[in-house]
């Protein structure tokens, strides 16, 4: 049957197709669409193809206009997944022709494809990189003896030191941010709007959750748990530097993998790191597994692969002087930064 391509899809058809093809992740449901247009303003280019009518492959991508970085197609952006889903590669092959398309009608610079693994022989790709998952134990007793020593005697600290950890939805918002955008503020990098935050929630109620640990009533580590089939992800996590003595940050991730295997869960994932850093190294002490990431690209303009990573030499000046900000002045200028960073 002729294969087609349009932007014509219903959220009812794009979605019933992620949900039954198993390399979709979470991120390519149609309701992100609606996240990074209300909470960015940024275009969107969502594209299926179709044989027969019937849904055969998606790709969703947003169009980021950066004053700095120029203009990029990006599938997805600010999340650790996205790319392609197709039955068979030809179809594959066919959306990535047309977002290519697309893209370049507009000028972006390249079309950058976040797949978990690596989808087209020949398109550069970038292997900087890796997702970091851990299979959970069936039971908190089970999950607990899976630990590593050190880790079971982080958490154990972290009880003694009157730490309390408590999940909620939307309410909680206001305590994560306060911690987020103050390590945000911290690590050099621009922050998220709160706006980007209660947005996720609007769109997913039942699939986002906010995990906080407080020393009395304030909050000095807090995250958000995403949850998609049989994982739970903690794609935002943040504690303060002071809570850190006290283990704060392990007893949030310990709180967080407690509430997963209560709601079915059983695979925890960490998010995406690069091999060898401190976050690598905190997620690999958990027992949880490195999978390359591969980030393929169709590139308009030139043969060099973009390079936007904090480690970029490039942006070390800029990185230290956000650290000097005041956290309110970081947070109000973080957002108009940070929404053109993908």
């Amino acid at each position: 049957m002729p294969l087609t391509v349009s932007s014509d899809a219903t959220e009812t058809e794009w979605d019933a197709f992620v949900e039954r093809h198993p390399d979709a992740s979470g991120y390519h449901l149609w309701r992100w669409r609606r996240v990074m247009e209300r909470a960015f303003g940024h275009q969107t280019v969502y594209l299926a193809a179709r044989r027969d009518a019937e849904i055969v492959g998606v790709l969703p991508a947003v169009m980021i206009k950066s004053r700095l970085f120029g203009r990029s197609l990006v599938s997805l952006p600010f999340l650790n997944y996205g790319g392609v889903v197709a039955t068979d590669a030809d179809v594959a092959r066919t959306l990535v022709d047309h977002s290519a398309s697309v893209g370049a009608r507009e000028g972006a610079s390249h079309l950058e494809l976040r797949h978990m693994v690596q989808r087209f022989d020949d398109l550069p790709v970038k292997r900087h990189k890796v997702a970091m998952r851990l299979r959970l134990g069936s039971n908190e007793t089970v999950a607990w003896d899976q630990l590593d020593r050190k880790v079971r005697n982080q958490v154990k600290k972290a009880q003694k030191s009157n730490l309390t950890a408590e999940t909620g939805g939307r309410e909680l918002l206001g305590d994560f941010y306060s911690v987020f955008a103050h390590n945000m503020r911290d690590l050099g990098t621009p922050v998220y709007g709160r706006g980007f935050f209660e947005e996720v929630f609007e769109q997913f109620p039942a699939s986002a959750r906010v995990f906080i640990v407080r020393l009395g009533a304030n909050a000095v580590a807090a995250g958000i748990g995403y949850a998609f089939r049989d994982t739970l992800e903690m794609p935002w996590a943040s504690s303060l530097k002071s809570s850190r003595p006290l283990c704060a940050n392990v007893l949030l991730y310990w709180h967080a993998m407690l509430y997963a295997i209560a709601d079915g869960r059983t695979t925890f994932d960490f998010g995406r790191s690069t091999p060898g850093d401190g976050p690598f190294q905190f997620k690999r002490q958990w027992g949880a597994e490195p999978s390359e990431l591969a980030w393929e690209y169709r590139l308009f303009k030139g043969d060099r692969m973009p390079d936007q990573s904090p480690s970029n030499l490039k942006f070390r000046a800029a990185i230290a002087m956000w650290k000097r900000l005041p956290v309110p002045v970081a947070t109000w200028l973080g957002p108009a930064i940070v929404r053109s960073i993908p």
